[in-house]
């Protein structure tokens, strides 16, 4: 079965923060919600609405089409510079002894 609309939205808002490196905080900050929000959002609770398809286009560099053709669409459709360099990592300087 196919996904709907807002299963797909879902997808790609979680593929997003994941390769630019985010949380759900960052994501709510950047759209002017709680942090509630965007999870009641992500876990199907609440459904996003036309205007935060709007602002998670604009937090990403998207349009809002970009967003609905899905995951895979999305992050290679992201600006150069906009996916974390390690996603999940961090880094270490380790000096020479």
């Amino acid at each position: 079965m196919a996904m709907s609309s807002d299963q797909m939205l879902r997808a790609t808002v979680a593929a997003l923060m994941r390769v630019c490196d985010e949380n759900q905080g960052h994501l709510a900050r950047s759209l002017k919600v709680t942090q509630g929000q965007i999870s009641r959002k992500q876990g199907g609770t609440a459904s996003y609405s036309l205007r935060d398809l709007d602002c998670l286009a604009a937090h990403y560099g998207l349009t809002p089409a970009d967003l609905l053709l899905g995951p895979t669409h999305a992050v290679e459709s992201l600006k150069p510079g906009r996916r974390a360099e390690m996603v999940g990592g961090t880094q270490q300087r380790l000096y020479a002894v």
